[in-house]
């Protein structure tokens, strides 16, 4: 049973970090799609069936990165960060509220081990 966790900042690089180590590392092709979420935009993709390489938090710059093989996609300031998690750590969701109230939604798929 997949369960939703809001990670708190203080835990945003450990998170991460593992993650990236543990699902994105060692030839895994694991695909995303990015929505942004706007009130003065509207809703828009930044990336559809994309390669997700790697996750990343700065503290210093306080910015969440996600490494994607065509674009990297930046989402500064964060307020919030929550995940859906899966039972064996996985995660297929992330959802991002930033100050100004945009959302972005990263949604994760499991693709298959390259050889």
């Amino acid at each position: 049973m997949a369960t939703t966790t809001m990670i708190p900042h203080d835990r945003l690089v450990e998170y991460f970090d593992d993650f990236t180590k543990r699902f994105l590392q060692g030839g895994a092709v694991e695909e995303v799609d990015v929505e942004v979420l706007s009130t003065d935009l509207g809703d828009q993709y930044i990336a559809e069936k994309v390669r997700l390489m790697g996750i990343t938090y700065d503290p210093k710059a306080n910015s969440l990165e996600l490494s994607l093989d065509s674009v990297d996609h930046r989402i500064d300031a964060p307020k919030e960060v929550w995940t859906i998690e899966e039972n064996d750590g996985f995660v297929s969701t992330i959802e991002v509220v930033r100050k100004d109230s945009t959302k972005d939604i990263v949604k994760i798929r499991r693709q298959a081990s390259r050889r």
